[in-house]
């Protein structure tokens, strides 16, 4: 199966600061604050939901088609992911901007002050997924990640025109939406991916019952963490599956994105959902074991055996003759 991934690519600048932002803030002087923090460390991360699924997908032996907006700051960046079996010919390269950049500062407390600077990801929207589709041959399925609302928007309608499957994944954008927003970018999507707080803001934000945003998609796939992933769709009761138990958490950042990657190259192996959801239950505890979204490495022989130890050998047979990982 050919995938396109949609959203946004962006890098981590996260540094610790060994006091307490407390401590140096003056309540009386909130006004005209004017503070600098001596940090002690700094992790340059490579993240971006999309270039994470993208990633995730890559590692797992497929070739999935990157698109999304970055600057001429990239190359480094390109090469990590081209390494991994990621197609970024499709990416977008700003004349003017550079690639987006989390950057954010914690204290002893694990209080947070940061920054996101959107930069080049503001061009995404000036992708033509026809000229995707016509360069790769076809599309199998687009997964429109988060992104900048107009790139969103733009790419749902055009796999509607183009006739494309597609999967919806609003997550962090989901606060910047209008009501008719999200009812456009969900509405006949073959999946739409939420974790448990993100489905109840989608449906306070949608303004429809759980029934009718099932009945405009094909199924709901909702990640809970330690409480594992459950899927429903209109015709069925929502059916639950255990998460895989890690051997240690280090981050949890990418830890969804790790899911959906793995659950999509379930379902490109035209394996059934219920093979497809533990291969994402597998790869995501991978990602939660490792610092960084992209930083995680697998195996075959450690996924399967995981995924045997959770959900059973003939779940495990299902997915056996296609787990292909890269190093």
């Amino acid at each position: 199966m050919r995938i396109a991934v949609t959203g946004s690519i962006a890098t981590d600048h996260l540094a610790t600061f060994p006091g307490r932002f407390a401590d140096e803030l003056m309540s009386d002087h909130l006004a005209h604050v004017s503070l600098s923090f001596l940090v002690d460390d700094l992790e340059v991360r490579r993240g971006g939901v999309a270039a994470n699924i993208a990633f995730g997908l890559g590692v797992l032996g497929l070739t999935p088609y990157l698109a999304g907006a970055v600057g001429t700051d990239f190359d480094e960046y390109r090469i990590w992911l081209k390494e991994h079996g990621v197609d970024t010919e499709h990416v977008r390269v700003s004349s003017r901007l550079q690639t987006a950049r989390f950057m954010c500062t914690t204290d002893l407390d694990r209080n947070q002050i940061a920054s996101f600077y959107a930069g080049a990801m503001a061009e995404t929207a000036q992708i033509d997924l026809s000229r995707v589709a016509e360069r790769t041959g076809g599309i199998d399925l687009v997964l429109v990640s988060p992104n900048s609302p107009d790139a969103m928007l733009r790419h749902t309608e055009q796999c509607r025109q183009l006739r494309l499957p597609f999967a919806a994944d609003p997550s962090q954008q989901l606060a910047r939406l209008t009501r008719e927003e999200v009812r456009h970018l969900i509405t006949g999507a073959r999946w739409l991916f939420t974790n448990a707080y993100e489905s109840a803001l989608l449906l306070e934000i949608s303004g429809w019952t759980r029934e009718e945003i099932l009945f405009r998609l094909g199924a709901w796939i909702t990640t809970r963490g330690a409480d594992g992933v459950s899927i429903e769709t209109a015709d069925e009761e929502a059916v639950s599956f255990p998460a895989v138990a890690p051997s240690t958490i280090v981050d949890p950042t990418g830890f969804g994105d790790a899911f959906r990657a793995g659950f999509l190259a379930g379902t490109s192996w035209r394996r059934p959902v219920l093979s497809a959801i533990p291969l994402g239950c597998a790869l995501a505890t991978r990602a939660l074991e490792s610092v960084g979204s992209q930083q995680y490495t697998v195996s075959s022989t450690d996924l399967l055996t995981r995924i045997a130890d959770t959900f059973g050998g003939p779940v495990t047979a299902l997915l056996a003759p296609h787990v292909e990982t890269r190093p």
